[in-house]
């Protein structure tokens, strides 16, 4: 098709520039509860060495109290504005319980104390920051600027917000389209990954839909404005995850949803053991020295420290093999996935597409060779995807192909060189294929029929206008896809799902050799998070795992959210609660099979800590248990969890998780 665009204008705006969407990253330092922490954690190595190596206490206590006031002023005035609103915060009863240990003597128990709840809570800021960041930066695929045509033919830089519906404006080679629309007039082919997730750049022509934040590619295109600036998808994509981060219900440790009662009732307990025998005239000293060992025996530190080795110990032993999960309360939830939903281009399969299928048509005297030589040495220069693929095939079976002359590429049609003197041909079918009856052509509108019912692209190949064969092209799935499938569906006890936004036949071609009945292909961004929404209405508690940008609300929706990292965009890898690192998928039931042991230990850590809490308890209460003892009982439970939970960083315990 022939476009009838303007020519370019001397003061046109300059291309926006693709792949360099802007970091507007929160440094670290910015943050003031990484401040914080960063000073307790200093404060405290500088004074446990001191204290270890037998220094004067005047050498390393003040080192201590400066720790204790860094890393517990902010938890601890957290903790008094909740008393206020008449709730009791456990890292208020941290603090309290770091200030009673360091009361009786254990200063370095407490002050470590205060240094993993301000290190968490750093962690926790940092995370939140980092999505912000992402969110913003999402904004940025947007070019700031558009081209409007005016009544008169004129062209008109303007800001992307000023353009109204209605509006006409001229897309360039390279640059980004600034508005939701439909075009006018002109032919090209566009990438929309960032909104489909479609692996290959999209055939446009007059009447076809284009998007905010997608890339154009060598032809020029009038766009009519359909959607305002604050309705176009992208701006939707961003509301969406805003709106899922700030809705997702927050979720808790096991043991943190019992600390409002434990922690009243252990404050309550306190106060009892402390004035109850003073009622009945007991010694000052003496009930207050009962009540502090109380208070010490029957402190949550031991029941949170049970918590967390075993799922801190998970997370380093994904981590070792290619899985980041980003907190503890991810971790645990990871256990309680009961179905998934995956991607389909980048995370079932390699994001990349190959040939799959050379086919020469009878009697041209070419062999699959013979084609592929004859396509690769047309599609040489080119740039387009699918060039790239045909290229690549010709290469990996050791094809050398001479330099073509007189190249020509027309977007939505395909490419045409001359080679030894004969005119080559490569691109759609439909568009290449004459309107005759020869049987040549019958063949190969036959065969591209297939190929494409398959859920391939097909590319036909002519010489001097005569057809010679046709490329199959497609998107292939990983090697490790099927198995992971089969494994996630063993593991929740339901099929996972497809949700993509590619066409259907490619989707089904997919999921059928994967081993996925229930496809959903076509969706859009919001779509896909009304898909999640519908999972988690039959009560399922969803996992989601993909890696773009049009996948980022689903993640942030979703019960867990996981991103391949490889090739994945900063807004999904910023969204989701884990990442795989190395992209391999068969990580992803193993993580889940990670979790569960670790919850299972979580629960054997609580009985044992349990035990020992409970024991100390009674003796205090019932006798007199001397506080040195009952100190080195707290800790005593502390230690033998703490091993408990470290058994998950063993290789064994990935392997289990892998079988």
């Amino acid at each position: 098709m022939t476009s009838t665009l303007p020519p370019p204008t001397a003061d046109r705006p300059a291309p926006a520039r693709t792949g360099d969407v802007s970091r507007r990253r929160t440094r670290v330092l910015a943050l003031p509860e990484v401040r914080w922490a960063a000073a307790a954690t200093i404060l405290f190595l500088l004074a446990l060495p001191l204290q270890l190596a037998g220094a004067p206490a005047w050498t390393w206590g003040p080192l201590y109290a400066l720790s204790y006031a860094t890393g517990g002023w902010e938890p601890g005035w957290a903790g008094l504005r909740a008393l206020k609103e008449k709730t009791l915060d456990v890292d208020l009863l941290m603090v309290v319980a770091a200030l009673g240990a360091a009361a009786i003597g254990q200063v370095m128990d407490g002050a470590l104390l205060i240094v993993i709840f301000a290190t968490s809570g750093a962690l926790e800021a940092l995370a939140t920051a980092r999505t912000a960041d992402s969110v913003r930066g999402l904004l940025d695929l947007a070019p700031a600027t558009a081209t409007r045509i005016e009544v008169d033919g004129s062209e008109t830089a303007v800001p992307v917000e000023d353009l109204t519906v209605g509006d006409t404006v001229l897309v360039r080679p390279g640059e980004r389209v600034g508005a939701d629309g439909r075009v006018l007039d002109g032919a090209s082919e566009v990438d929309q990954a960032t909104i489909t997730g479609e692996p290959l750049p999209v055939a446009k022509e007059r009447g076809d839909e284009v998007f905010a934040g997608t890339l154009n590619g060598t032809g020029a295109l009038r766009v009519r404005v359909e959607r305002d600036a604050a309705d176009s998808v992208i701006a939707r994509i961003v509301r969406m995850v805003q709106e899922a981060s700030e809705t997702k219900a927050p979720t808790q440790l096991f043991i943190e949803k019992v600390e409002q009662r434990y922690s009243l009732g252990m404050v309550a307990a306190t106060l009892a053991v402390f004035l109850v025998p003073l009622a009945f005239g007991a010694n000052l000293a003496d009930s207050l020295l009962r009540a502090m060992t109380f208070m010490i025996v029957a402190s949550p530190c031991a029941v949170v420290l049970a918590t967390m080795p075993p799922l801190l110990s998970a997370i380093a032993n994904a981590g070792r093999h290619g899985v980041l999960v980003k907190s503890a309360v991810v971790m645990e939830r990871l256990g309680q996935v009961d179905a998934v939903a995956l991607d389909k281009t980048g995370t079932l399969t390699e994001g990349t597409p190959r040939v799959t299928d050379v086919r020469p048509l009878p009697g041209t005297g070419l062999d699959d060779e013979g084609l592929l030589l004859l396509a690769a040495a047309a599609e040489a220069p080119s740039e387009h995807p699918l060039a790239r693929a045909i290229v690549t095939a010709a290469r990996e079976r050791g094809l050398a192909f001479e330099p073509v002359v007189d190249f020509g590429s027309t977007p939505g049609v395909g490419v045409k060189a001359t080679l030894d003197g004969r005119l080559v041909e490569a691109g759609a079918p439909a568009r290449l294929l004459r309107e005759t009856d020869d049987a040549a052509s019958a063949h190969a509108k036959a065969l591209s029929g297939e190929l494409e019912g398959g859920g391939r692209t097909a590319v036909l190949v002519t010489l001097d206008g005569a057809p010679v064969g046709v490329l199959g092209i497609a998107d292939r799935l990983r090697p490790d896809a099927a198995a992971t499938v089969a494994s996630l569906a063993s593991l929740t006890g339901t099929a996972p799902v497809l949700l993509t936004g590619d066409n259907p036949r490619a989707a089904a071609r997919l999921a059928a050799e994967a081993g996925i009945e229930d496809v959903r292909a076509g969706l859009l961004p919001e779509e896909k998070v009304g898909a999640v929404r519908e999972l988690e209405t039959a009560g399922r508690k969803v996992m989601v795992v993909g890696d773009g940008v049009n996948d980022a609300p689903a993640l942030a929706a979703a019960h867990t959210g996981v991103a391949m990292g490889r090739a994945g965009s900063d807004l999904a890898l910023e969204t989701a609660d884990a990442v795989i690192v190395r992209d391999e998928l068969v990580t992803v039931p193993a993580v889940i099979s990670l979790s569960r042991q670790a919850r299972k230990l979580v629960v054997q850590n609580l009985v044992i800590a349990g035990v020992f809490i409970a024991g100390l308890v009674v003796w205090d209460l019932a006798g007199h248990l001397p506080l040195p003892l009952g100190v080195a009982g707290h800790e005593g439970s502390t230690v033998i969890v703490g091993l408990n939970g470290l058994r998950l960083l063993r290789e064994s315990a990935w392997r289990k998780a892998t079988g």
